[in-house]
């Protein structure tokens, strides 16, 4: 089949049938437009991305930006929240296959996040049935019949987010005067064209996730490109809302200014744990006494990541936008009640936490956990659909608390092999089309995929990375590894003989002990697929 695309447009991938309802003339010149308009400065900020990276590895420490001082002491605050978004006690996530998003709109949750990005594998096939998705559950048409069972919407369903790619991804299946877009802006574009109108008449509208931002100049070009599409489609300034993931550690010293810049577009924060944890270990890297122990000890008591917390709770609720608290990855686990109740007992103790400190709300990844969920705000908010009257006054948090980089120890052969096994079982899955898998009772995505490993490529190259028996962590112990964990992950791994799994082996060991230090996992891995 073929469509008609705007001047300057090719598409390089196969447009199946029904891919042309979402890949209309009118859509595309969207995408055509706000790339020509915003490109360049997509360009310029990976670009100044990179030359930050360079400093930080140079030994650089990041701190609060002297030149924006006067927006963090100002007194301003965000526009107010659209009542569709004014109760987020509960938001459930998850990609954009139509099961998926049948059920999790069925869930009970408040909100659900449907992913575009890191729990869903950005082949050419899975973006484009998901924007039908999208389509068919902003109508409430959305349906599937599937092994004798009809899946449909009930008549209350949660509100529905989207997350669209972050900036450092290419949709390579798209190009406008022969450069590939912007993965983001592609979602977005067709997201906006197709729905944004049909969700104002039923009395939501276009709101937003956007992920992995590491400056507040990242979330001007959002903001710019907001503004741009809302003249286009012919819809008032500020329909649009968005709740930014504070996801990187360069973010971190940037909230305000983040929530300042989308001010009239901005539904709050989010504090994205597991790719800030992967964030600190990539952005000191380099650096000789920076180590963090096995990955299921740096929780969120660990002092660095109480202090971003608090920090952005408080930096929420003093702009009056609401603060949503992360994921609990851990999901129910039906063949083994002792371990469930202690998982339970993980996810309840997780979202106390927030809910006492004040959080609005907070992630989960599977509907068997939203009601333990939302029991948990209910206790603390009782009728209130959120607390952002709550401020922290009391909360100071200070450049060296965000770097405070504890726990050090202990690093286990477990925790090491732990990080091969998932990684290489991610990896396989991935490769393979599903971009959310549960493995050894968490659901994993791609944030916890890159932290594992990048804590075996940081634990063969700094002096700290040693074993609590001793034994320095080396390449050549990680490659020893490999094929014993590669074997336990075919063993139990739905389709565990696909060829993607070795191939996943190979990628994890090339990433884990080359010199060189690879971005994102998933750039390398999308020219694969």
């Amino acid at each position: 089949m073929t469509i008609a695309t705007p001047d300057g447009m090719q598409i390089t991938a196969e447009i199946k049938p029904g891919y042309e309802q979402i890949l209309t003339p009118d859509a595309l010149a969207l995408v055509a437009k706000l790339t020509r308009a915003f490109e360049p400065r997509r360009q310029q900020l990976l670009a100044a991305r990179a030359e930050r990276a360079r400093r930080l590895d140079a030994g650089e420490r990041p701190d609060f930006l002297p030149d924006t001082a006067h927006i963090r002491v100002g007194d301003w605050k965000i526009a107010p929240i659209p009542a569709a978004l004014a109760c987020r006690r509960v938001e459930i996530t998850g990609p954009v296959e139509r099961k998926m998003v049948i059920n999790a709109l069925n869930s009970g949750a408040d909100s659900y996040m449907t992913d575009f990005e890191d729990s869903n594998t950005p082949n050419w096939d899975n973006q484009i049935t998901g924007q039908i998705n999208m389509v068919d559950a902003v109508r409430r048409s959305i349906s599937l019949e599937q092994n004798g069972k009809t899946y449909k919407l009930n008549d209350k369903v949660a509100t529905l987010v989207v997350r669209p790619r972050g900036w450092h991804l290419d949709e390579k299946h798209v190009l406008v005067d022969g450069q590939r877009v912007s993965g983001g802006i592609f979602d977005f574009a067709l997201f906006m064209f197709h729905n944004a109108k049909e969700q104002l008449a039923r009395g939501a509208g276009p709101y937003f996730y956007l992920p992995k931002m590491e400056s507040h100049l990242e979330a001007r070009l959002w903001n710019d490109i907001f503004v741009m599409t809302q003249e286009e489609l012919g819809l008032p300034r500020g329909t649009i809302r968005a709740t930014v993931l504070i996801e990187t550690i360069l973010a971190a010293f940037e909230m305000d200014e983040i929530l300042y810049e989308l001010r009239e577009h901005s539904a709050g924060l989010n504090a994205g744990r597991w790719d800030y944890i992967f964030s600190c270990i990539k952005k000191f890297k380099l650096d000789k006494d920076f180590c963090l122990a096995d990955r299921a000890k740096v929780t969120m008591t660990a002092p660095f990541m109480r202090a971003y917390a608090l920090l952005l709770l408080k930096t929420c609720h003093k702009r009056g936008a609401p603060a949503i608290g992360g994921m609990s990855a851990l999901i129910p686990i039906k063949n083994d009640p002792a371990k469930n109740e202690v998982a339970m007992g993980g996810v309840r103790s997780d979202k106390a936490r927030d809910a006492t400190d004040g959080y609005d709300g907070g992630w989960v990844a599977h509907p068997g956990l939203v009601e333990l969920a939302m029991s948990e705000f209910v206790k603390v908010l009782g009728d209130k659909p959120n607390q952002i009257e709550k401020q922290r006054d009391d909360i100071e948090v200070t450049a060296a608390q965000l770097l405070d980089f504890k726990p050090e120890t202990p690093i286990t052969e477990e925790g090491l092999r732990y990080n091969i096994n998932v990684g290489i079982h991610y990896l396989g899955a991935w490769l393979a089309g599903n971009g959310c898998v549960p493995i050894h009772n968490l659901m994993e995505d791609a944030a916890t995929a890159e932290i594992s490993r990048s804590q075996v490529w940081q634990w063969i190259r700094t002096p700290k990375g040693v074993l609590e028996d001793g034994r320095k962590v080396t390449a050549e112990m990680v490659r020893a590894m490999i094929p014993e964990e590669l074997a336990k992950v075919k063993a139990v791994a739905p389709n565990g003989d696909n060829p993607s799994y070795a191939r996943a082996a190979e990628i994890f060991e090339q990433m884990s002990t080359s010199d060189t230090f690879a971005e994102f996992l998933t750039l390398p891995l999308y020219e694969e697929i």
